[in-house]
Parts: structure tokens; C-alpha cells; sequence
């Protein structure tokens, strides 16, 4: 598919993700590079990993990243860049700014395309907009603490965030004064949104200008952090590629894109997007490899014929992320070890250690650290999460340097 040993370039190496692109170009034939403002990523440890590039945090300097990623595509020749986080939405703001040559390649949607999904907000509109499935929701107006017309228990969101840091439960008027204060602190807008029965899937898609042309839809079976898949099954949701191609095409959207929801008997109702590729390992092992097609999309190939769907039945797991989650929703060493010598079934996606033996190290010192004190599983996800997300104060500077640019 590449190259004889072609490079490619991830935009980061702490999330799942990141990790998870690794294992699934692994017999691609590539030199896989990863930028990291972290010493010790998780992406670090893989016997996969071409160089490991430090560049300055994206939220810290956004104008030194992006200056950084371009100088370093201009001198590595890489045939395409894989954003593996939220840099997709950095780059896509950089780019329109002119601060990101039309020479890197990148498959990305425009600006204008990722400000109708990043945020949970312009996301439920866009949903409302285009009569898709999604639970009643309500703005909620900034300093207002008056319960909205939900059923309780609801869930306040703020507009944007990552990791499922940025949802809390409220089961009372108390609960939802406090959650407001506290989620309202860094200036976002808010929204409540009803509860939706079912389980918990994703539905993952590239397009191609528009076109639904790669699909692959899982479902939990193992809680990670946050709420998140740590394990899954892949499943056949007919409905789920057809609202996830309905909004593609209505915002032309230009690389990867994946939809959260909550079904019931594979009819979903849908929770917020990620504008991005989310942790590739389950669709590759089901014949779906994002990593792979997103690099070929970069380089500007064009996928004909009918979209390609993912296997259903096959199971997954990551079992670093497994123990984090025990962590986080019982607190204690027992449910941490049973996470750790009795996972979900699945293949191993995340840390493969008989194929990549270096990915020992992180799994081995996560559950160390987990099975001393379980209440450190906090830590451990935020000094991640600040190394791989993008906030809102970043965009705004890359926008403002690019106003300046237009007016000078």
C-alpha cells in the first residue's frame, strides 16, 4: 500500500489512539514518526515507533507547534501527517490562518466543517437540522441555575472537552447548581441533555470530500476512563453508517469523523461527534484500516466503488485503559488486579506485549502505580489529556494570528 519504507507523521503520542495507529501500521512497511510535547508518551514504548520528535505543548504555543510540524514536514519528507488527536481541529483553524502550507499533506476537513462538530452544542444543532436521532436537549443560559424541562437524572455538558471530563451526571437541583458553576468556570456554554437508554457504540467513518467511502461500528464491552470503551465488538448497524453519512455529506466533510451514541437493538440515538479517528485498533483487526486508508487519503488517492464496512464479531480490548477505568469507578486494588489478570475478552489492541514487547513498560507501570494508590488513575488522565487535547484559548490565538495576517 506505501512506499518501499515511506514516513508518515502522528501529531502526538499519549492517546489510546496514537497507540493504537501504531499497532495497526505495523506491517504497513513504514517509518512511523511521532511529535510529542510529553517525555514519556505512551506511543513511546513500541517497537513500531519510528523517531519520537518533542515540539512545544499545543495548548502552551500553538504558533510554535504548528511553525514546528511544517519546518518538520518540509525537511522529513513524509508522505502524509495522521492527526491521531484533537490537532485535527488545530490544524484545520492553522490552515485556514495560512499557517499550514497546502504541502503538508493532510486529508482535513475545512474550519468551517469542524465548527459545525467540535463543539457539543453546534453538534446537537447540526443533528436537529439534518431530523437524526439524538436525546432532548436544552442550552443552558449562562449563569442560569433554574432546572430545564428534563427528566431526572440529566446530563450538563460544557461545549467542548475530551476525555468524558467534560459531562456530569445531575440528579437534583443542588447537583445541577454546583455542576454549572463548576463545568461554566472556563467560560464555556453549557447544554443538558436527557438521559438515552441502551449501550454505549461508537460509528467511525473517512470521507472523501463528502463521501462515506471506509465505516466501522462497535459497541463497549469493557469501561475505560471517563466512561469510554476500554474493550469492544464490532457490530453491523445499518442505521448508524447512514446518519453518519448524512452528516458528512451535509458539512462535506474530508477525513475521518466518528459519532458517539446509545443504542437499543442497533437503533442509536446520538451524544456528541469527535472530528477525528478514534482509537483504530478494533476496526483494523475487523479489515477496516483507518490508519492505512487516512494516509492514502492524505496523498491524495481516490476510493471508488462502495464504502468499505467493517466485520461484525470481533473483539477487542485495551487492557491499560481496562485498569483505569477500575480505578475510576471503584477505587480500589481489588478491582484494579481483577481488571489486570482477568480482563474483557478480546484481542489486545493497546498494548500488545508478545508482537511489541516495549509496551510492557507503560502497562506495567500504570498497574503499579494503580494497584498503590487507586485514586491516582486522576493524575494519570490528566497529565494525558494535557498532552494530547486542544483548548478552545489555542484555536481563539491561532483565528487572532490569522485576522492579523488578513489585515496587514
Amino acid at each position: 500500500m506505501a512506499d518501499e519504507r515511506a514516513r508518515i507523521l502522528l501529531t502526538e503520542g499519549s492517546s489510546l489512539t496514537s497507540r493504537e495507529t501504531l499497532t495497526a501500521l505495523r506491517s504497513c512497511g513504514l517509518d512511523v514518526d511521532v511529535l510529542s510535547c510529553a517525555s514519556l508518551p505512551l506511543a513511546r514504548f513500541s517497537r513500531w515507533r519510528g523517531r519520537l520528535l518533542r515540539v512545544p505543548n499545543a495548548n502552551a504555543d500553538p504558533l510554535a507547534y504548528l511553525e514546528q510540524l511544517v519546518s518538520l514536514v518540509d525537511e522529513g519528507g513524509y508522505i502524509a501527517v495522521l492527526p491521531t488527536h484533537e490537532q485535527a481541529w488545530l490544524l484545520a483553524e492553522g490552515r485556514r490562518a495560512g499557517l499550514v502550507p497546502d504541502r503538508v499533506p493532510l486529508a482535513l476537513a475545512s474550519a468551517e466543517a469542524f465548527a459545525r462538530v467540535q463543539g457539543k452544542i453546534a453538534f446537537a444543532e447540526l443533528l436537529d437540522e439534518l431530523d437524526v436521532p439524538q436525546p432532548t436537549w436544552r442550552p443552558i443560559a449562562t449563569g442560569d441555575a433554574t432546572l430545564p424541562d428534563l427528566p431526572l437524572p440529566f446530563w450538563v455538558k460544557a461545549d467542548f472537552g475530551t476525555a468524558g471530563r467534560s459531562t456530569r451526571r445531575v440528579h437534583d437541583a443542588e447537583t445541577f447548581r454546583r455542576t454549572v458553576a463548576a463545568l461554566s468556570a472556563s467560560g464555556t456554554r453549557l447544554m443538558a441533555q436527557a438521559e438515552a437508554p441502551g449501550t454505549y457504540g461508537q460509528v467511525a467513518g473517512l470521507f472523501d470530500q463528502g463521501r462515506l467511502v471506509a465505516s466501522h461500528t462497535t459497541v463497549q464491552t469493557g469501561v475505560g476512563a471517563g466512561n469510554s470503551a476500554a474493550a469492544r465488538l464490532s457490530v453491523d448497524f445499518p442505521l448508524a453508517r447512514k446518519h453518519l453519512a448524512l452528516v458528512g455529506e451535509r458539512i462535506g466533510w474530508h477525513g475521518p469523523l466518528t459519532l458517539d451514541f446509545m443504542h437499543v437493538d442497533g437503533r442509536p440515538r446520538y451524544l456528541e461527534c469527535n472530528p477525528r479517528m478514534i482509537e483504530p485498533g478494533n476496526a483494523e483487526r475487523a479489515g477496516v484500516n483507518f490508519p492505512a486508508l487516512l494516509m492514502e487519503l492524505s496523498r491524495g488517492v481516490s476510493f471508488d466503488g462502495p464504502p468499505l464496512v467493517g466485520a461484525p464479531g470481533v473483539r477487542t480490548r485495551s487492557r491499560q485503559a481496562l485498569l483505569l477505568g477500575a480505578a475510576e469507578r471503584c477505587g480500589t486494588r481489588r478491582a484494579v488486579f481483577e481488571a489486570l489478570v482477568r480482563p474483557a475478552p478480546g484481542i489486545e489492541v493497546l498494548t500488545p506485549v508478545r508482537a511489541d514487547p516495549p509496551s510492557i513498560v507503560p502497562l506495567a507501570a500504570v498497574a503499579a502505580r494503580l494497584l498503590a494508590n487507586p485514586r491516582s488513575v486522576a493524575a494519570i488522565a490528566a497529565d494525558a489529556v494535557s498532552a494530547y487535547s486542544v483548548e478552545p484559548a489555542a484555536i481563539e490565538r491561532i483565528r487572532s494570528e490569522g485576522a492579523h495576517a488578513r489585515s496587514a
